[in-house]
């Protein structure tokens, strides 16, 4: 190898050692670095069945906190939403209809629909223009959606977090077949 091309690639080496020193310096790690560190499963999902549901804490749309491990001993649904988002408001009419009517009385059960980058007032207006009346978390930094899928991922998506705070379930998208899975999913933890 001759001199001029060893110096390059001493060069390249040391441009590569120094951005990856700054990135640690700075608390963060590089878009590359980060995809390799980070599993990503089916639908963009970084969590998967089996595994413990990630914690947050989030402002509920009464202004009251919600905390995801303060309902342990309770099944719990995550309905991943935003006002943005068409097949959400395709899907929300059916889950108010099919789970939580059917359930919204079973103290074993909660159901919050989590609103991906939404303000107060948007979050309101997605529940009354869908009918809703279960409760929005407001996610506006879509801190909690990251915890569950990639920072790229889309809404809609429901995760469904057994009482021992496992997750159980996940969907994406609305899919009719699915769906009917999720509800009879729901049912057989509640009602039997």
């Amino acid at each position: 190898m001759s001199k001029f091309w060893m110096m390059a690639l001493v060069a390249m080496v040391a441009i590569a050692c120094k951005g990856k020193a700054t990135n640690a310096v700075q608390g963060e790690a590089s878009p590359a670095e980060m995809q390799t560190e980070q599993k990503v499963y089916e639908n963009d999902y970084i969590v998967q069945v089996g595994d413990m549901a990630p914690d947050f804490e989030l402002i509920m749309d009464d202004g009251s906190t919600f905390k995801l491990s303060d309902h342990r001993g309770k099944l719990v649904m995550l309905q991943f939403t935003a006002s943005w988002c068409g097949i959400c408001r395709q899907e929300m009419p059916h889950i108010e209809e099919q789970i939580w009517q059917r359930h919204k009385d079973n103290k074993d059960f909660v159901l919050v629909g989590v609103c991906r980058r939404d303000s107060l007032e948007q979050a309101k207006q997605l529940a009354e223009s869908t009918g809703v009346t279960y409760h929005m978390v407001l996610d506006p930094e879509s801190e909690a959606f990251t915890k569950y899928a990639t920072a790229k991922a889309g809404v809609t998506r429901n995760v469904l977090v057994s009482p021992e705070g496992k997750i159980i379930m996940l969907t994406r998208l609305f899919k009719q077949d699915e769906f009917n899975q999720l509800v009879k999913t729901i049912d057989k933890q509640l009602l039997d």
